[in-house]
């Protein structure tokens, strides 16, 4: 078995921080590497950190001095590119309580091109789900029945048990991780991160596995959702730099692939064809552009774009005077336009937004040329889609 670097952002979170760190130095020895980044913490993270790192020759230690945070996207790569060590890295959480036997059942499966996570053991403060495995030791390490959770684990563990899908902890030669350009700061500092990475894991040539006999235990989205220093609490009330944040990145994840996040019920990515896409509309209020934006490549309107990229930008890292254009003006040159008056635009017209990818790449019969769907006008000028330009597409 080959020692793992594991990749460990923490901001704030210093109980769970040492329940973490000590689950791996307790139940997987000293074989492996810990790698950490305190996100400029002001709960003691750093000082115990420095400490920690005296006694352990096996804990790398990163600190952003501050004041603001770098977040997920900028530590995991930072932690991988200047720290770790090692072949093999597994992106970690500091909520996560490592089970003994976790390493050996991760490389059971772990090879190029292939990514595994474990499966997670969660109290009920999310739905439940068929690749998790729903049970409450406790929300805080403080509560937390080790010894309870330990004793039921054989009866959780299936060793010939895998599924194919993909979230935290997972995994990976560090190779393939480069290979994809690692996370796209786009999505920084925290949101949807994972999901596109996921994205473009896949249509890199990776596989998925999840193993059922290498498991963790979860208290959940401690570092921000529920993170009590940003004024979250579990499973009770969302924090709002969360919520700003995740209302920001599933706007960009949507600028980005054309959809929202998609996976199945395991968890497998479903990555849907990127097309060039031009919206052209008439009467367009802020509110409609506000909504529309994301949808397209390119959006063509009457008025008020300028006012829309002033208030906006400052929300993504894409150039949105490449996207956010005059009707009247500008020359409309997308491979697929898509013509409408916005006083004619419901919700239902709405979903046929949300959904053209999915149309388009299912209609057998498309070709070069014109047709109506609804309120639509859709003008095909060129068949060809960009999702896979998109692998290596980061900031």
């Amino acid at each position: 078995m080959k020692p793992i670097s594991f990749i460990i952002p923490s901001r704030n979170n210093l109980r769970y921080l040492k329940w973490c760190y000590n689950s791996i130095r307790k139940n997987l020895g000293y074989i492996h590497e810990i790698c950490i980044a305190d996100d400029a913490s002001e709960d003691g993270t750093w000082d115990w950190l420095k400490e920690i790192s005296k006694k352990d020759d096996g804990v790398k230690i990163h600190r952003n001095e501050g004041p603001d945070r770098e977040g997920l996207v900028v530590l995991y790569d930072k932690l991988v590119k200047d720290y770790s060590t090692n072949d093999v890295i597994m992106i970690f959480h500091a909520d996560m309580y490592a089970c003994p036997g976790l390493d050996e059942a991760v490389f059971k499966y772990l090879k190029r091109k292939t990514i595994v996570c474990a499966t997670r053991v969660e109290p009920s403060l999310h739905p439940p789900g068929p690749e998790k495995i729903v049970s409450d030791y406790g929300i805080e390490p403080e509560e937390f029945d080790e010894q309870k959770f330990l004793s039921d684990l054989n009866g959780f563990r299936d060793k010939d048990k895998i599924t194919h899908g993909i979230f935290a902890p997972w995994a990976i030669y560090k190779e393939d991780f480069w290979d994809v350009g690692g996370h796209d700061q786009l999505f920084s500092p925290t949101s949807r991160e994972d999901s596109d990475i996921f994205n473009r894991f896949l249509l890199n040539g990776c596989k998925f596995i999840q193993t059922w006999d290498g498991m963790v235990y979860h208290l959940t989205s401690r570092g921000s959702r529920f993170n009590t220093f940003s004024g979250g609490e579990p499973g009770k009330k969302n924090s709002k730099e969360w919520q700003y944040t995740n209302h920001k990145n599933i706007r960009n994840f949507v600028r980005k692939w054309g959809t929202m996040v998609r996976h199945d019920t395991q968890m497998m990515p479903i990555v849907s064809p990127k097309y060039d896409i031009g919206f052209v509309v008439k009467n367009c209020s802020q509110s409609t552009l506000y909504e529309l934006e994301p949808w397209c490549s390119t959006i063509y309107t009457d008025w008020g774009h300028k006012a829309y990229i002033d208030t906006e930008q400052q929300n993504t890292l894409l150039n949105l005077k490449d996207r956010v254009k005059s009707r009247l003006e500008d020359d409309i040159d997308n491979d697929i336009v898509v013509e409408f008056d916005a006083r004619e635009f419901t919700p239902e017209q709405f979903n046929y937004i949300a959904q053209l990818p999915d149309i388009l790449s299912n209609d057998e019969e498309l070709e070069v040329g014109e047709f109506n769907l609804g309120i639509f006008k859709i003008t095909i000028n060129q068949i060809k889609t960009y999702e896979k330009e998109l692998i290596k597409d980061v900031f």
